[in-house]
């Protein structure tokens, strides 16, 4: 077929963007298939295997018949019990699992969320830098989104003054990510209490995406908004999955937990969109929410030392100045001091001009922070092989140098 049919598509898709991080990830694959010995920084994923109980518990699931029809669409009742004995263990939110709905994925739970609470021309707050699918999803929902930047002077955190100075009659709802991404912040448990009050009084429903929970390091310490600011609780929806702490980004498990009736709207809405998540796919979650957390602490110690060699490598090139992660796993360096330099023989003037050259010049696939609403960065993934991420790290140190 070779008419074209852009102009047939719907306006709701055709102003979108394709997710950043996924294609410049693709891109660097594209070109390790070509022969190109291209180093990724760009991907949001452990490069961790997932722990061998959880695939064991998989392949026992493959093997059972019950699990070869379809679940209730909103998630398995032992998974449910299991998301609430374990969220309450960690983070000390008590829930009902009626208050839970499963979903593909972290961002399959957080498109259930926009499409459940919004309609058109509500405004919804972002911090920026934002994690690239917020906006596009608030839009899709037919939401405006409305970013609030943030800045390396204060640690990337959004105070709320700075959101109350954005709240407009039609706002409501506020994101909410801690630990971020891409920026590694974390807010104390008192910048998340007082965020979490300001929204109550706002009336404001809070979207706290939570999907990091458990990789904090440091004297970092992680805080569930609705558990230190309660008030906040019956407008306010935690987001969280085992794809980060997991090492499971392609198992596909995410989920809410929300006051009741947005919950039972989700759960009705993902009934007519997606019926359950894959069966053995829960049962894996199953496993890894009920099971050892070994791997998990292996993974966060690990990660906890690539932070230090990667931030000190990049504070070591003049023209980056890049602050040190408290969680999650990347680094936000501000690159604005390299913008106006010729690199690779041609003159870059935005940070994704930047990113450009190094991947052509170094070899390195990193992702512009135009992609996170925060121009003059660029998000650095320190979820890969160390070894590979130091030679990739020099590769940009002895271009840039």
């Amino acid at each position: 077929m070779t008419t074209d049919s852009t102009a047939d598509l719907s306006q709701r898709v055709a102003t979108m963007s394709e997710s950043a991080t996924l294609a410049v990830s693709a891109k660097a694959k594209e070109l390790r298939a070509a022969g190109e010995d291209v180093i990724g920084f760009g991907a949001g994923e452990p490069d961790f295997d997932t722990p061998d109980h959880v695939v064991e518990a998989a392949q026992a699931a493959c093997a059972d018949p019950t699990l070869h029809r379809y679940s209730p669409a909103g998630g398995m009742p032992v998974l449910k019990q299991a998301i609430v004995d374990a969220t309450a263990a960690h983070t000390g939110l008590e829930a009902d699992p009626s208050e839970v709905v499963i979903a593909n994925g972290g961002k399959h739970a957080l498109y259930n969320v926009f499409q459940a609470l919004l309609d058109p021309g509500d405004a919804v707050l972002i911090p920026a830098p934002y994690w690239t699918s917020y906006p596009e999803q608030v839009a899709l929902a037919g939401g405006e989104p409305i970013a609030v930047p943030t800045t390396l002077d204060q640690g990337y955190k959004v105070t709320p003054e700075q959101l109350e100075a954005a709240r407009t009659p039609r706002t409501k709802a506020v994101v909410f990510n801690s630990p971020n991404n891409p920026t590694g912040a974390v807010h104390s448990p008192a910048e998340i209490a007082a965020i979490g009050r300001w929204a109550a009084q706002a009336g404001l429903w809070v979207i706290a995406d939570e999907i990091y929970e458990h990789l904090v390091y440091g004297d970092a310490e992680f805080a569930s908004l609705p558990v230190v600011a309660p008030e906040a609780a019956p407008r306010t929806v935690v987001v969280s999955g085992v794809a980060k702490t997991f090492a499971m980004t392609g198992w596909r498990v995410g989920w809410t937990i929300a006051p009741a009736p947005l919950s039972k709207a989700m759960g009705t809405m993902q009934s007519h969109a997606t019926s359950n998540v894959a069966n053995v796919s829960q049962k894996a979650a199953l496993a890894a929410l009920t099971g050892p957390m070994d791997q998990v602490t292996t993974m966060r110690e690990t990660y906890e030392r690539r932070r230090h060699v990667a931030h000190e490598k990049l504070n070591a090139i003049a023209g980056i100045t890049c602050p040190l992660p408290e969680g999650a796993f990347y680094l936000y360096p501000s690159v604005e001091g390299l913008l106006g330099q010729t690199i690779g023989g041609r003159t870059v003037r935005t940070s994704g001009e930047l990113c450009e050259a190094l991947l052509e010049t170094a070899k390195v696939a990193m992702v512009p922070g135009e992609a996170f609403g925060a121009p003059g960065h660029m998000r650095i993934s320190y979820a890969l092989d160390e070894q590979q991420m130091i030679t990739g790290l020099d590769r940009v140190a002895e271009v840039l140098g």
